[in-house]
């Protein structure tokens, strides 16, 4: 069977940056495969394209580009939190508050936005909440594991369901 819409593929792969020489960013293996439900819109459109049509057992390498990938950091996409923010039950934890530390804030709806903490005061946290792979070529080589029809139930709910 070949890659497709509604098929659900397994793959193992090793992420770099730039080329196959560049920082190992990202392994995933037999024992923690990706897998994931195709055509849905969950995934880089670009990854789908460079796997799409493509057999248990078939391997593959491509390139990103930024532009493909996840785009270059935006300015608008780094923000000044009030330091209040990070308080829980009245108090900052002792080791939040620190330069590259990932954060989690939840915004007014309640939506959850993840992003790494660049500065702070004494009445603000400067917090980058861009992708943290924006701005970075991505080079992919891996081996598709399986490929299989995506059952109704995965189909309406847009995503795998792992076997148990």
């Amino acid at each position: 069977m070949r890659i497709d819409t509604n098929t659900v593929v397994t793959v193992k792969y090793e992420l770099r940056e730039n080329d196959q020489f560049g920082e190992l960013m990202e392994v995933m293996n037999e024992k923690y495969p990706f897998e994931f439900l195709f055509g849905n819109g969950n995934l880089l459109p670009a990854f789908e394209r460079n796997i799409h049509g493509l057999r248990s057992g078939d391997s593959f390498k491509f390139i990103l580009p930024v532009e493909e990938a996840y785009g270059g950091p935006r300015e608008d996409n780094i923000v000044n939190v009030p330091r209040k923010a990070f308080e829980v039950y009245g108090e900052i934890p002792q080791d939040l508050l620190q330069i590259n530390q990932q954060v989690t804030i939840t915004d007014d709806q309640g939506d959850n936005h993840t992003g790494k903490i660049l500065e702070f005061d004494v009445n603000t946290v400067r917090v980058d909440f861009n992708h943290f792979m924006a701005g970075k070529v991505l080079y992919f080589s891996g081996v598709v594991l399986n490929v299989r029809e995506a059952t109704v139930d995965e189909i309406i709910n847009k995503h795998h369901i792992p076997s148990v």
